[in-house]
């Protein structure tokens, strides 16, 4: 499990996903998670603009990452 420390209240997914390099910008965000296997908190999740925060547990394409608070 990847921890992944925010400053903010929450991230989106999208920022997530690009913040951890798995994508180049923005734009590809959209793709990226509609042909990905993404689940937050142990729920399927396709929305882009899904927000979390710190504690949550999202795993993209069977890797885990813990949000938390810097």
């Amino acid at each position: 499990m990847s921890t992944i420390k925010i400053r903010t209240k929450y991230i989106t997914l999208g920022q997530l996903i690009k913040f951890i390099g798995l994508i180049d910008n923005g734009s590809q965000a959209k793709s990226f998670i509609a042909n990905s296997n993404i689940t937050y908190n142990g729920v399927e999740e396709k929305r882009r603009g899904k927000k979390i925060y710190a504690n949550d547990t999202v795993v993209i394409n069977n890797t885990e990452y813990l949000i938390t608070k810097e």
